[in-house]
């Protein structure tokens, strides 16, 4: 191809004298080589944690750093309290019987325990029939009448010089003079004999004699004979009466107490029984067992 004459050759842009910038031979060491970029597995996202144990599993992981000896002192304690809850558990049932409350004004002194003779002291039987004598004395007022709910009784109250005293192990009892043997009482419990329920006459009539016999272990003093001066039915009511007196020696003289003891069929699990005994000493009130014998009766 044939160029035009005047004019001057063709010069590429970069060796053109108008050029700002001349061109630079780099060598191929200089040259720096791209390594091309991984294809992306996606944005980043730290590894999962690991997953929670339970506290039980805790508990046992943890075994591990506890000394042996600590292990045994807790296996002690824990069998050690165990053992105490059980054994509460067992018995923890075995409570006594509740104690109905008596009728106090004052706590006298216990009653004696009873002593072999009163013990081995056998009673001839009481007459199907004797009827109770007028004793001298002078009768106290009547000023009510006593309603003994524990046993069903109901029988005089009486006035001066009787008040009412706690006596263990009657539930009421009215008392005159010094609590002291030969004791001046009126007094009535839940019959203290084991015993068959009576179903004639003939058994409650056999039960007052065995509570007399019973009575002579604590009122009376030891040693005391019994003569019979009474014996009947309740008046009113199913139950029987005896009365008796009661011969001793006490305090180096010859004495002697008039005294009565009925058993009463009340409704009730067991028969109540009514006890009165009154010493030489008071024989001003003797007659105040007269009183009792009319008044006595079943609730």
């Amino acid at each position: 191809m044939a160029h035009n004459q005047g004019q001057e050759p063709y010069q590429p842009s970069y060796d053109a004298p108008t050029t700002p910038f001349q061109r630079v031979e780099v060598s191929s060491a200089d040259q720096t080589m791209r390594v091309p970029k991984p294809p992306s597995a996606g944005p980043f996202r730290p590894p999962p944690a690991p997953p929670r144990r339970g506290m039980i599993a805790r508990l046992i992981a943890s075994l591990g750093d506890v000394p042996i000896k600590l292990v045994y002192l807790v296996a002690a304690v824990v069998a050690t309290v165990l053992a105490v809850v059980l054994i509460f558990a067992l018995f923890s049932g075995d409570q006594p019987d509740a104690v109905e409350p008596q009728l106090a004004e004052v706590s006298p002194p216990a009653a004696p325990a009873p002593s072999s003779t009163a013990d081995e002291l056998v009673l001839t039987p009481a007459p199907e029939s004797l009827a109770f004598p007028v004793l001298p004395g002078k009768a106290s007022k009547v000023v009510g009448k006593i309603e003994d709910k524990r046993t069903g009784l109901t029988y005089p109250k009486l006035g001066k010089p009787w008040s009412p005293k706690s006596f263990p192990p009657f539930v009421i009892a009215q008392r005159a003079g010094k609590v002291a043997l030969p004791h001046t009482m009126i007094a009535s419990a839940p019959l203290p004999i084991a015993a068959d329920k009576p179903s004639s006459l003939a058994d409650y009539r056999e039960l007052a004699v065995r509570a007399a016999r019973w009575s002579l272990r604590s009122q009376h003093p030891e040693g005391g004979t019994v003569t019979w001066t009474g014996s009947q039915k309740l008046a009113v009511g199913k139950g029987w009466i005896v009365g008796f007196r009661v011969d001793y020696t006490f305090g180096g003289k010859r004495q002697s107490s008039q005294a009565l003891a009925a058993v009463v069929d009340s409704g009730k699990k067991k028969p109540a029984m009514l006890l009165a005994t009154i010493p030489e000493s008071g024989k001003g009130h003797w007659r105040d067992l007269n009183s009792l014998v009319k008044g006595l009766r079943s609730s």
